[in-house]
């Protein structure tokens, strides 16, 4: 039972970022940029890139899809392949990061309107995951605004305009919502409505930690109420955006609560990493195995609600077998010379399978290695979720990995050395939480 008295029963513990953490997370950045430098060489000078026949596949397919051959000749424009790789590679990062870093802000907020108790002793991991909103919200308006064209087909000049060579009727008609100064004031509105109330339940817990009292706590649960409504309607909406309208002539009604179900699951296995890490360095002294036995819960229970979204909207357009819905899966599935089957059930392996078998039973969620085995591939499996979101509608046959994996190292180096930064800020146990003793003493 919850109560709102305190007694000290855990003191505050300061995390101190060693050199040797820092010098790894360097190392990662460091190793990031030679692999993006190798594969920038290899898609430069062709080695091993085989793009004719799948370009080909492309080109009747979007022109089959838009009842014209616009779109083979739009396939052609925009950027060298290189640079193309490298925009959709930051814009896939970036998206796949900025998420889970919300999440942290989710995460803490749920809790606050639950009146949760047990999740106090891992609170300031959630509060440390938004440190990279706001660099990230600054990437995706540079990328957006620099590398649009080679991102969203929707961009392109003159599809809108009616006797244009360019034009595209289906895209036309969805220009009332996809048109460049909506579409930009949607999206600062999505990062500066997550940006503010990160910042808003940060400093509430701050001033909690130096002042005491309940009065933090309350407003804590009214900013949490407020940013949840905000958050359930942004977080679709930015789905449909940032993802979805790269298929421009496709759209699932479930693609929203698809993408969030990837950054949620993502987000609780970030914090249950950095937990464990955290423990076995010494820190969060009173954090034990029934912490991580609801955590672990909350990754097994949340694999199954993806996959469950996943299969509801590929069973539902693979039973309909309507041409303009089915495309979608067909390039995944065996489009593009089979440039994706493997990864696409890859992706059903490593984000279903493997922490479904891996979380089953009660002891594995106790047991460290295990849980730190299962969020890691949880982390790898959804940054290939995105992958498979984004690669086929953008870069079509002329995908790769050097330059996604050398990208995703330095944006993952970037994060930790911003999440370890903010998590050193302040006490990783916030000693004036009224309902810290119930997080001391949880038991499941």
């Amino acid at each position: 039972m919850a109560t709102l008295t305190h007694q000290e029963s855990a003191t505050a513990e300061q995390l101190v970022v060693t050199d040797g953490a820092r010098k790894t997370f360097i190392t990662i950045i460091v190793a990031g940029v030679v692999v993006l430098i190798i594969g920038l060489l290899a898609a430069i000078m062709g080695w091993g890139e085989e793009h004719h026949a799948a370009a080909g596949e492309a080109a009747s397919h979007l022109g089959a899809s838009a009842g014209h051959g616009a779109g083979a000749s739009v396939h052609h424009e925009g950027s060298p392949v290189w640079l193309k790789r490298l925009l959709v590679s930051l814009w896939h990062s970036n998206v796949f990061f900025l998420g889970v870093s919300t999440i942290g802000t989710v995460f803490m907020a749920i809790n606050y309107v639950a009146y949760a108790g047990w999740s106090v002793m891992i609170k300031r991991i959630s509060e440390a995951l938004s440190a990279w909103v706001i660099p990230g919200a600054v990437i995706m308006l540079v990328v957006f605004l620099l590398g649009r064209h080679d991102i969203f087909h929707w961009t392109h000049e003159g599809i809108m305009d009616k006797g244009n060579p360019n034009y595209d009727a289906i895209i036309a008609g969805k220009s009332g919502f996809l048109n460049l100064p909506f579409y930009l004031i949607r999206t600062i509105v999505y990062l500066g409505i997550w940006a503010y109330f990160s910042w808003k339940l940060r400093q509430l817990s701050l001033a909690e930690d130096r002042l005491g009292g309940t009065v933090w706590f309350h407003k804590s649960i009214n900013a949490s109420a407020l940013f949840l409504v905000l958050y359930a309607v942004t977080s679709s909406m930015s789905a449909w955006d940032w993802v979805m309208s790269v298929d421009t002539h496709w759209f699932s009604t479930m693609f929203g609560w698809y993408v969030f179900a990837s950054w949620w699951v993502s987000g609780i296995a970030a914090i249950a990493l950095t937990a464990i890490y955290l423990k076995q360095a010494g820190y969060l002294r009173a954090l034990t195995s029934n912490h991580l036995h609801d955590l672990g819960k909350l990754m097994f229970g949340f694999s199954i609600f993806w996959t469950y979204v996943w299969f509801s909207q590929f069973m539902l357009i693979w039973y309909a077998n309507l041409p303009e819905e089915a495309v979608y899966y067909n390039q995944r599935l065996g489009g593009f010379e089979g440039r994706y089957t493997g990864m696409f059930f890859f992706n059903l392996i490593i984000n279903f399978v493997f922490p479904f078998l891996g979380l089953m039973t009660r002891d594995a969620k106790r047991q460290m290695i295990i849980m730190k085995i299962v969020c890691i591939a949880i982390l790898i499996g959804h940054w290939s979720d995105f992958y498979l979101m984004l690669m086929p509608g953008t870069l079509k046959g002329e995908n790769g990995f050097l330059i996604e994996i050398g990208v995703a190292a330095i944006f993952l180096g970037a994060f930790l050395i911003l999440f370890t930064r903010r998590l050193a800020s302040a006490s990783l146990v916030p000693v004036h939480h009224p309902f810290l003793d119930e997080s001391v003493h949880h038991t499941t």
